[in-house]
This record gives structure tokens, sequence and C-alpha cells, in this order.
């Protein structure tokens, strides 16, 4: 098959989970024997960088990128808020982008153009003009319920208000988009029951993020450290948010019970986190040329994510890893792990706190959730029975006729 991969960032370098889910998945395309090209928008916050790519993937590929600033304009933004229009996925449009999708979609056959995330569908509309592709959604989050669950959790009346209206305004758009596209193809269960619930046209399906387990080293046996340790770029604030909550909730009781333990933040940003209360025994390694060396360096992994969609790409890459992980039931949601099986759950500062106890009483625990982490992964989210999970779901009959493609 012929796929062209249309995608709201540049896939490499992989600098955070949503591109290692589009790398991974053209990785697997390529390996299954399907053509592949990657068009991607780079952005003030995530810029092409060529120098970083190898031949061999700029050949395989044929990536080609268009600059699209996507930076807040509170002009357009307050715009937004009189023609209803949905700003967050708008101001990804670029005519640039659009010029370069035309002259692709006239110089290949393709059989799948595949939207990655919702912030592509601007472009639906060239696509279904030039082209007689099959559309697919590779939707990375249903949007609409991060700005429902930020809401929630605001204790501002007026960022309360307004995330309402942000979650209104993308609850109506996803929905039309629904009726636009041949099908969705989600990374969580959760997102498909809630895309489903949406009724829709499109035939909804999950693909989980895929991995190659064997590119990941697992530590054995497990090498207790008394570190705790959140990967992930603070310039996302549903990250802020959780490690705001963490400090507030959770680290002064481990620290006052366990003064042994450090907590290390690290990725985007994260030295100019701006830490609310004593920054005792918390240390800010910002972005790491490694995440895998950075893993493996450290001990427990906690993910306190309050409000999201989607899976988490980091809790995949620490259970490959072998890496024990204490994450909240958001951002757990989706992957399928069980508690003290091959991860821990804990969703207040208090049950945090007992699975710091519960691993100083019985270290031994340790080993058998990485050793169950590890086996997990590679029975679930394993990259080729993934991908060629999604080519079938590319091959299945259409669910409406296409436009007729303009010459």
């Amino acid at each position: 098959m012929r796929i062209l991969q249309l995608c709201h960032k540049p896939p490499r370098p992989a600098v955070d989970g949503g591109c290692i889910v589009m790398n991974n998945l053209t990785k697997g395309l390529l390996e299954d024997g399907h053509d592949v090209k990657v068009l991607c928008a780079s952005t003030h916050k995530h810029p092409f960088k060529p120098h970083l790519l190898s031949e061999e993937y700029v050949r395989s590929t044929q990536i080609e990128s268009v600059y699209v600033d996507t930076r807040m304009n509170f002009v357009d933004a307050f715009s937004s808020l009189i023609t209803r229009d949905s700003y967050n996925v708008s101001r990804f449009f670029s005519t640039d982008m659009d010029i370069a999708l035309e002259h692709s979609l006239r110089a290949n056959d393709y059989d799948v153009v595949q939207l990655e995330s919702l912030f592509m569908t601007p472009y639906i509309a060239t696509v279904r003009r030039f082209s007689k592709a099959k559309v697919i959604l590779r939707s990375h989050n249903l949007e609409f319920k991060i700005y429902q669950r930020m809401a929630k959790i605001s204790t501002s009346g007026p960022k309360k208000a307004y995330l309402k209206l942000l979650a209104n305004r993308l609850k109506d758009y996803e929905i039309a988009i629904l009726d636009q596209v041949d099908g969705v193809a989600t990374i969580s269960p959760d997102d498909t029951r809630n895309f489903q619930a949406l009724d829709g046209k499109a035939p909804v399906v999950t693909i989980p993020f895929g991995i190659d387990s064997t590119d990941y080293p697992l530590e054995h046996p497990y090498n207790f450290k008394p570190t705790l340790f959140h990967l992930g770029a603070m310039d996302w604030m549903p990250n802020v948010e959780a490690m705001d909550w963490f400090l507030a909730e959770a680290w002064p009781g481990i620290l006052r019970e366990f003064p042994q333990f450090s907590l290390h933040l690290a990725g985007k940003e994260t030295r100019n986190y701006s830490i609310k209360g004593s920054n005792k025994g918390i240390a800010l390694d910002g972005e790491v040329p490694s995440a895998k060396k950075y893993m493996l360096s450290k001990g427990i992994m906690i993910v306190p994510l309050q409000s999201l969609g989607g899976i988490r790409i980091k809790i995949i890459e620490g259970m490959a890893m072998g890496k024990v992980i204490i994450s909240s039931s958001v951002g757990a949601e989706g992957i399928g792990a069980t508690h003290m099986k091959n991860i821990l759950i804990a969703d207040s500062g208090e049950e945090f706190i007992q699975r710091i106890r519960d691993i100083h009483e019985n270290p031994a625990m340790l080993e058998g959730i990485s050793s169950s982490a590890r086996r997990f992964v590679e029975d679930h989210y394993d990259n080729a029975v993934l991908t060629r999970k999604l080519v079938d779901f590319y091959q299945e009959n259409q669910t409406k006729p296409k436009m007729d493609r303009v010459s």
C-alpha cells in the first residue's frame, strides 16, 4: 500500500510521546513492506531538524516538512470565541502546508492518508479534492476529554469557564469529524468507547502504541534506587498540574517519612518549572539526551496525572524496561496494566505515600513487578502485530463513497 502520513510535528527526533507514536508506526509500516511518505508540520515548539536524520530514514520516508506558525495569536483566539471556531485545531492550518499537501496528492496515487491527531483534520477537504485515498484519523487523544478534566480540577472560576468552553467546542468539532473520515484508530480502549459514544458514522478501532521490546534494555535483577522520577514535557499543562498536585499532596509526606528519597524531574522546559513551596530533595534535570539511559539511572517512575486522555507512552516504555511505576488511575488509563502485578496505582497523596511504604517494607516485590511489566509489554504492545492490525483496518470496506479526485 502507498500511505501518506500527515503529521502535526516532526516524528524525528522522537522528543516526546506523540513523536514516538508516529515514528514507531512509520517504522512498522515500512517493515511490513508498505511505501510511506511523511509530510509534517515544523513548528516553533517542534522544529524540523534534518541534520539529525539518517540518510536511510530520509530516503525511505521521503520526509518533507513545512513551517506552520502554531503560536497563540490572541486576536485569532478572541475571534474564535465569536465565530465558534475551534482555535486549538484551526491554528494548525497553513496555506503553505496545504499547497505542499496538494502537490503530494497530485504526484502520488495514495491508498491511505493517515492524519496524525485531530490537528491535521483541517486538511481533509484538500485530501478529498485531490485524492481517492481512504482517510484515517489516528487519534492520539480525545481532545475534548482533556479539557473537560482540566476544567473539572481547575479552582479558578474564569479559567474553569474558559476550559469548559474549549471542551464544548472541541467536542462539537470531533463529532463533526467522525462524518468526514473513513475510520478512526485510537490508542486506548477508553478513547474508542468515547468516540463510539459520539455516534459518528466512521468505524473506530483500538490500535495501541507499539514498540520493539528488544530496543529497550532490561535491568535484571532489579536494582533498587531511592529515587523517584518524572519524565515529561513541562510546557504541557496536564504535566504541570500533575506535578503541582504531587508536590503539594504527596512529596512532603514522602520526604518526612523517607528522607533518603530524592525526586528528579526531566523533560522539556523542566528547568523552567516553578516549584511551589520547598524544593528540598528535588532536582530539575532538564532535557536529557537519552530517555532510556535516564530511566535506567533512576528508581521509581511516577505518573501523577489528573487530566488527559489517550495512553501514556512513557509508561509503556518504562514497563518495557522493567521499571516499577506508580501512576494515578488517570495516568494508567487504557493501558490494561494491573495494580500490584505490573504497576502500582495511587490516586491520593496518602496512597502515593503508602506505595512507597509498600516498596520500603517489601523490596522483593520490585523484582516481581519489574518482570511482570516487561512480559506485559511483550504480550500486548508488539509493534509488528499492531501494525498488521492497522493495515487490516485500512483494507476493510469503506463506509462511504469517495469524492471524485481533481486532476
